[in-house]
């Protein structure tokens, strides 16, 4: 039982993976095309995702819109920037021995702890080992050095970020991408919550491409996602 469960969970996470055809598949193509027309007047080679608080989607956004990008024929690289609470791992069925951490302590390359997926084009690095001092980590040259390197491997590199509201974490690392996205779940997500992230957020300079609704219900579909600008 426990294992069906946890199959029927990956599926509706990946379900730009598992079901192209639906409509929640549909509007994670749609956030890709708009985040492609936000990149005409500039490159938006790293991409931040974050939300308020947790809970609220931010790392299915994140694993989605990965598999549109690599869908796409780009080569696409998602980071698990995560270090408190990580998940991609968990998504993506893999180890979480070697990661961001590794490469920020000097233990590993950053080659090394690169990962392949099933889906074409798709490519992982998972957190690494939960360190004690996250925001001091991520905001360490070296970390400068794997957006570096990322770039030089990939078309896209997207970054599953902590919640803004609970850590600094995510104000750290938007100031060193090209753009960030800010996701609100339907129902749960307060206004001035959300008002305070993206506060935050510019305040560190981010430059924030929109916002993603997430779990809104319609009469067609289990979910509905909408792209536009915060």
């Amino acid at each position: 039982m426990a294992r069906k469960k946890q199959n029927t969970e990956q599926q509706r996470n990946l379900i730009t993976w598992t079901d192209r055809k639906s409509p929640v598949s549909e509007q994670y193509r749609t956030i890709r095309t708009n985040i492609q027309y936000a990149s005409v007047d500039k490159d938006m080679q790293t991409i931040l995702i974050t939300s308020a608080g947790p809970g609220e989607g931010k790392s299915t956004t994140v694993a989605n819109l990965g598999i549109t990008m690599a869908q796409q024929g780009k080569s696409t690289l998602i980071v698990d920037a995560d270090l408190r609470k990580p998940t991609v791992h968990y998504t993506f069925r893999t180890m979480n021995t070697h990661g961001v951490t590794n490469v920020l302590t000097h233990q590993s390359r950053f080659s090394e702890v690169v990962q392949e997926t099933e889906v074409d084009n798709l490519h992982i690095v998972p957190s690494g080992p939960i360190p004690p001092n996250p925001a001091e980590l991520l905001s360490a040259k070296k970390m400068e050095q794997i957006f570096v390197e990322a770039k030089q491997e990939f078309d896209v590199i997207l970054l599953d970020a902590p919640p803004v509201l609970p850590v600094t974490d995510s104000q750290v690392l938007a100031a060193n991408c090209d753009g960030s996205i800010l996701v609100i779940k339907s129902g749960q997500t307060d206004k001035q919550a959300g008002l305070k992230a993206k506060e935050l957020l510019e305040k560190a300079g981010a430059s924030i491409l929109g916002t993603v609704l997430n779990q809104r219900k319609a009469l067609q579909q289990q979910y509905y996602y909408y792209y536009g600008n915060p």
